[in-house]
């Protein structure tokens, strides 16, 4: 039996019910892991973060709330003894390098296997100096080079007016390039961002200060500020 020094106290953090109860069957089936909290949401996190101080935090990268970069930078000043783990469904370099600038001491795909993510827990927990990344090879080289050559000059020019609420066609008009280019640009941003949506690409670039959004009093009739229906 594994001695209580040695035990690791887990906090989990996904918008997804059914996964927290997989994940906690998983880690609780281990004789020197117990769950202490589930939260589905930024601010429930880090509540429950400075209640329980867990020794390690598994945190989604897409829960409702705050940024997840903002998130981890607010849990490593709430709890700093506590190792943050990303789960991901996304492989982007953009959003792996910001997260490793903020502290995170892993970042694992959520196609990794059971004893890949429970042998992960027990490595950062009992290495201080140990980040566990479980990333595509390109994603890891990508994230090892300059922020600033993440996005091409031209896709942080399309990036940018996005920010601003244009259209594909009025980006196109903007710049002088075809609507064509505009959504291959916007899908390239996508890939290197691990983005989801205009919304997501805008927040993640913004959040790692690859492009500058200006501030624009709000507009009632758009949703978070970018055409809902403009697809890349």
């Amino acid at each position: 039996m594994s001695q209580p020094n040695d035990h690791i106290t887990i906090l989990l953090v996904d918008d997804h019910a059914l996964l927290r109860e997989g994940l906690r069957e998983i880690l609780e089936a281990q004789g020197d892991m117990s769950v202490v909290g589930e939260a589905g949401d930024s601010a429930s996190a880090l509540t429950l973060a400075a209640e329980s101080r867990p020794d390690v935090v598994l945190l989604d990268v897409e829960i409702p709330g705050e940024d997840v970069t903002t998130t981890v930078s607010r849990l490593r000043t709430l709890t700093p003894d506590s190792k943050v783990i990303i789960l991901s469904m996304y492989d982007g370099p953009q959003l792996l390098r910001s997260l490793l600038a903020a502290g995170v001491r892993g970042y694992l795909l959520k196609n990794v296997h059971r004893q890949e993510l429970v042998a992960a827990i027990r490595s950062v927990h009992s290495d201080e100096g140990r980040v566990v990344l479980a990333v595509s090879r390109e994603s890891l080289a990508q994230a090892d080079g300059a922020a600033s050559d993440v996005l091409s000059t031209r896709e942080r020019e399309v990036l940018e007016l996005t920010a601003e609420a244009l259209s594909n066609t009025q980006i196109a008009s903007r710049l002088s390039l075809t609507e064509a280019t505009v959504k291959r640009h916007l899908r390239n941003i996508f890939v290197k961002l691990g983005a989801v949506s205009r919304i997501d690409a805008v927040n993640k670039a913004a959040a790692a200060s690859l492009i500058t959004v200006k501030e624009r009093p709000p507009t009632p009739r758009k949703l978070g500020g970018v055409p809902p229906n403009d697809q890349a």
